[in-house]
């Protein structure tokens, strides 16, 4: 997951771009579908994973 969202998150402005989060939420979607976890029907752990990166960038 982390490399997944390193390799989006790289551009300065990626929390803008809705291109750039849709991949990361397809991606997310798949990565996790091949670990048989089951479907998120919410936004809020995409968004919780979307926070996590932001922090990550900031910080480091």
């Amino acid at each position: 997951m982390k490399d997944l969202a390193g390799g989006q998150t790289k551009f300065s402005d990626w929390d803008m771009l809705d291109d750039i989060k849709s991949a990361l939420k397809v991606g997310l979607t798949l990565l996790l579908g091949e670990y048989d976890y089951p479907q998120v029907e919410s936004d809020d752990a995409y968004l919780e994973i979307f926070e996590q990166a932001e922090n990550f960038k900031k910080n480091n």
